[in-house]
């Protein structure tokens, strides 16, 4: 966990001037406030800011919300709340910059595309997944909420239940299916821009400043890692990986990234 902090403050604070406000977005598992992990973020962003405003995100109203709403509340639902969130929050309304672990990466870059307004001037995915995942060998919640998490993925994917009551169904990308990911997946393939390109999508992201995406190269959480830096396995099989300049994404420029190149950087 140490490892996790450094890794935020040390890409953040060069990118970060003197009270710029700071949101972060825990990971799957985690809570806004756990002192273990993204309370001490919080902590050490503003003794490192010189007292700079952070708002570490709860999705809900509780603690307990926050971390099971990680597992079962609708990704599109929590940007939207988040969205809410952050344009009433008079600290915000100048811009802010955005710090994202785990699964919070790909949710503050769909915040990013979905919600200009705030402007989010920085964002720093730290293991985050941006073209989704295909298992998941570790799960970090309880056993009963990792027992419900199985029992839906067996039911299948991309059922309609299972798209709308589990948020790891919704960035669960099986290269052996395309046609149902791009088809039924309510989350990721839409960010991802697979089925329709939404000018809207590509520009909000493009008036992000810098982006950072960070891989962790023993990541044993999700597979394949790779997704970390937008890279996936080559359709139709589970083996053989392409990175994100062999992408449709990046070929087609369907994000952006490929315009921002200079702006976008890559760290493991």
């Amino acid at each position: 966990m140490i490892t996790f902090l450094a890794f935020g403050l040390t890409l953040l604070v060069p990118y970060t001037a003197a009270h710029t406000p700071v949101v972060l977005w825990h990971g799957m598992g985690d809570s806004c406030c756990n002192p273990l992990s993204m309370g001490s973020v919080k902590k050490m962003l503003e003794k490192e800011l010189d007292g700079a405003y952070v708002l570490s995100l709860m999705i809900g109203d509780n603690i307990a919300s926050d971390t099971t709403n990680g597992f079962f509340m609708d990704v599109n639902q929590q940007i939207d709340f988040v969205c809410n969130t952050i344009k009433k929050d008079p600290n915000l309304q100048n811009g802010y910059n955005a710090l994202g672990f785990s699964q919070g990466g790909q949710f503050l870059r769909g915040l990013a595309q979905k919600c200009p307004q705030p402007p989010m001037k920085q964002l720093i995915s730290v293991g985050g997944q941006h073209q989704g995942v295909y298992g998941f060998p570790h799960c970090p919640g309880s056993w009963f909420v990792c027992k419900e998490v199985d029992r839906l993925l067996n039911l299948g994917a991309y059922t309609d239940y299972v798209q709308s009551h589990l948020v790891q169904a919704q960035y669960w990308h099986d290269p052996l299916n395309e046609d149902k990911y791009t088809k039924h997946s309510r989350f990721m393939a839409d960010v991802n821009q697979e089925v329709t390109v939404n000018t809207e999508y590509k520009q909000n992201l493009m008036r992000v400043s810098n982006i950072t995406f960070v891989m962790f190269n023993k990541d044993t959480m999700v597979v394949p890692k790779e997704s970390e830096w937008f890279g996936f396995y080559k359709p139709g099989q589970d083996k053989e990986l392409m990175s994100l300049q062999e992408s449709d994404i990046w070929k087609q420029d369907k994000l952006g990234l490929k315009e921002m190149t200079h702006r976008v950087v890559l760290v493991s």
